[in-house]
């Protein structure tokens, strides 16, 4: 029996993250949202989705997401969930090494009251929310459960100083919750216990995500019926390794007229794609950020999802084109290696390798494959997703001393 079945009560849990979307913006780990709105309807939740502020960060909403976000308000409701946002302070350019103590220091005030009344903070990337988290657990005597999705461990804990500090945290927290089994790696790599490490998958919106007739989907979008359509869903960010996907087409379009590309996003990297657009008039589409809804559209009408990534957690874009029965051409890194197992699934190449990424994008593109087997490779929904997370923070609490003498002991004894 789960320790979540053994205790007959709602757990309290304080969420603390940057990664939630907002009013300003709204396709901002969509991931976080789906997750953490099914677990509201398992526990009491009190989520606090943190807005990095400097003075006079309004001045700067053009060059910087403080800025964009300064006009979100105190509280919004999201998928039914009441989701706060308050502000924490950031220094622009060297906050990085301070961001932690900045984020206590900003959101202590507002969440003492919760000292006695909590039994879990929950934050949702290593730093500075599981930093954080950490901290005002032991302040709050709440157990604290950290979980890691990707580039916090992949890319931001190479720094020595930042290493140190994450490894000293994350081996603190109660338990450390990882979406796959690299990332499980990397906590344990940084000291973390591996009885203290639980594997979370992500889950998929199967209503939204789904298998679709192609050449109707199509008809929808008014895309051109008789191309070979490769679809990149993400941030226009070098990182992603988007200027290597344009490359790769330019490369490819001259020999392979049936070639496609729709680029779905925004980001710094916007203008590189809208020039490219232009080369390529009718072929290549930048559509801007989509909502949900659409992005499923686009996957049901395309052939191949390309993700050429240089770091990587485990991206549910990945997830999302399995449930539409849509193979992937990805790279090898982070946690896409744990999702893309077979050839069945996708073709995996090295990081920044144009010539890989473009003749497997042409092969991938012009290839049958069976989308039955990909929809079967697709992970449940949400809810189990959800219920599998609480399932931690219960073992988390019930383990935790301050918890443990308490209420959680009284309940499991009845």
């Amino acid at each position: 029996m789960t320790p979540r079945a053994q205790t007959g009560r709602r757990l309290r849990v304080l969420v603390v993250t940057q990664l939630f979307p907002n009013a300003a913006d709204p396709t901002n780990a969509v991931f976080n949202r789906l997750q953490l709105a099914a677990l509201a309807r398992l526990c009491d939740d009190d989520l606090r989705a943190v807005i990095p502020w400097f003075p006079g960060a309004r001045a700067f909403r053009r060059w910087s997401i403080a800025g964009r976000c300064a006009t979100v308000p105190a509280e919004e409701v999201v998928d039914g969930l009441l989701v706060r946002h308050p502000r924490v302070l950031f220094v622009p350019r060297i906050g990085a090494a301070i961001a932690p103590a900045l984020y206590v220091a900003s959101l202590w005030p507002r969440v003492r009251r919760l000292a006695g009344r909590v039994d879990v903070v929950l934050g949702c990337w290593a730093s500075p929310d599981g930093v954080a988290a950490v901290s005002l657990a032991r302040r709050l005597g709440a157990a604290a459960v950290v979980k890691v999705h990707g580039s916090d461990l992949n890319v931001h804990a190479r720094a020595p100083a930042a290493r140190r500090a994450l490894s000293l945290a994350l081996q603190r927290a109660d338990r450390v919750v990882a979406v796959s089994r690299p990332l499980a790696e990397k906590a344990a790599e940084l000291g973390v216990a591996r009885d203290r490490i639980a594997l979370v998958r992500n889950g998929v919106d199967r209503e939204l995500f789904r298998p679709r007739e192609r050449r109707a989907t199509r008809d929808e979008l008014g895309l051109d019926p008789g191309g070979r359509w490769i679809v990149f869903v993400g941030l226009l960010d070098r990182a992603k390794g988007i200027a290597e996907l344009i490359t790769a087409f330019d490369r490819l379009a001259p020999a392979h007229p049936e070639l496609r590309l729709a680029v779905i996003g925004e980001g710094r990297e916007e203008l590189l794609v809208r020039a490219a657009a232009a080369r390529h008039p009718g072929r290549l589409i930048a559509t801007g950020p989509l909502p949900a809804h659409e992005v499923a559209r686009w996957l049901g009408a395309c052939d191949v999802l390309a993700l050429p990534s240089w770091a990587e957690g485990t991206p549910n874009v990945i997830l999302e084109a399995f449930a539409s029965g849509r193979r992937v051409v990805a790279t090898a890194v982070g946690g896409i290696p744990d999702l893309v197992t077979s050839p069945a699934l996708g073709t995996l190449v090295p990081p920044r390798d144009v010539p890989a990424l473009a003749d497997a994008l042409a092969r991938a593109a012009r290839e049958d494959y069976d989308a039955a087997a990909l929809t079967a490779a697709a992970p449940s929904g949400w809810d189990d997703s959800a219920a599998l997370l609480l399932d931690v923070l219960f073992t988390a609490a019930s383990s935790h001393p301050a918890t443990r003498l308490g209420a959680f002991r009284g309940a499991c004894d009845t």
